[in-house]
């Protein structure tokens, strides 16, 4: 009895195959719990279709990632002078987002990230004139520039590269490859077109391997179903039942990730009321569980537990039998499976 991440196969491989068409030299990216599927199967997709480089978040999952794919690993994380040292291969290239940094990586293959409108990290215009010196130490693999994924200003991505783009020709830095993050393909050809001498390469993760949300699902086993009455005690904190009904006890909880959610940027009135709605229900133990049945997303009875969730079901509603499946609405990059079922 597990959580379940089913994957049609063939359907998941055929959305891959869309997004490479559309971005040419793409670099997939595989960081975190690897979008949900794993570094190991993120590594073996990657190299049936061809990639020459993967990127990776850490060092740490470079490290793990490196005997699963023999071609280039890119470290999005950027060097800092002082990080603990992580033995890597030579086909390892790293980020760096500081004149410091790359002086500090002398013979090592580096990618430069630009300080784009995001301001996470990277080198600022004022940076420009010391790269010079600083580039001439070590293997310069291209410069990177990670751009915003919602621009309410309404400016232009594209002209946000092609500033970039400029500045970096007018100090006279190599530009034979740029790196770019949450572009589309019409955005990218637009800049090929632009400065036919640039390779742009896109790194994208979420696009290529959740951007077909049919092609995946995941399911919680049905591990006991017990019928209470209204007024019962139950669970580790000993609530009274708010009315007659059944407690399902299904697969999947804090470990899996289940409960978990990711603060979310709201935007307009309807979205800020739903949310204010769900923090009122919170405040009475009210919180709807990502497990399906009958068509609806069901309550949890309390919050969940290490490895299962209990829900509650009112009485009218027919009760699942032990072993059947709920659909689980889950956020893959938060989500750690049981066991993977290609199908």
């Amino acid at each position: 009895m597990a959580l379940t991440l089913y994957v049609d196969t063939a359907r998941w491989r055929a959305h891959q195959q869309s997004v490479l068409q559309q971005f040419p030299g793409i670099v997939p990216v595989c960081k975190g719990n690897g979008y949900g599927f794993g570094h190991e199967r993120l590594a073996e997709e990657t190299a049936l279709f061809g990639s020459d480089m993967l990127a990776v978040g850490t060092t740490y999952e470079a490290a793990r990632i490196k005997d699963f794919f023999s071609g280039d690993l890119l470290v999005l994380t950027p060097f800092r002078l002082g990080e603990d040292p992580v033995p890597l291969p030579d086909r390892a290239i790293r980020s760096v987002s500081s004149v410091e940094g790359v002086r500090g990586l002398v013979g090592a293959r580096v990618v430069i990230e630009v300080m784009s409108t995001m301001k996470r990290h990277g080198v600022s215009e004022a940076d420009l004139p010391k790269l010079h010196a600083a580039i001439e130490g070590i293997r310069l693999e291209g410069f990177a520039i990670h751009l915003p994924l919602d621009r309410l200003d309404g400016s232009d991505a594209v002209e946000e590269v092609i500033g970039w783009m400029d500045r970096l020709r007018a100090a006279r830095l190599p530009l034979h490859t740029m790196f770019v993050s949450h572009l589309g393909a019409t955005e990218l050809a637009r800049l090929q077109q632009q400065f036919p001498q640039t390779r742009f390469r896109a790194r994208i993760g979420t696009r290529l391997w959740l951007g077909d949300e049919d092609a995946t699902e995941y399911r919680g086993s049905v591990l006991d179903v017990v019928t209470v009455a209204k007024g019962e005690r139950f669970g580790y904190r000993q609530q009274r039942a708010a009315s007659d009904g059944s407690l399902v006890v299904v697969a999947g909880g804090t470990s899996h990730g289940v409960g978990l959610e990711a603060p979310k940027a709201l935007h307009g009135m309807m979205p800020r009321a739903k949310g204010v709605a769900r923090a009122g229900l919170a405040t009475v133990n009210r919180n709807l569980s990502p497990f399906v049945w009958e068509g609806k997303q069901r309550w949890f009875a309390e919050p969940p537990h290490m490895q299962v969730s209990i829900l509650f079901l009112p009485s009218e509603v027919p009760e699942p039998k032990v072993g059947d499946e709920l659909v689980a609405q889950l956020r893959h990059t938060t989500t750690q499976y049981d066991r993977l079922v290609d199908r």
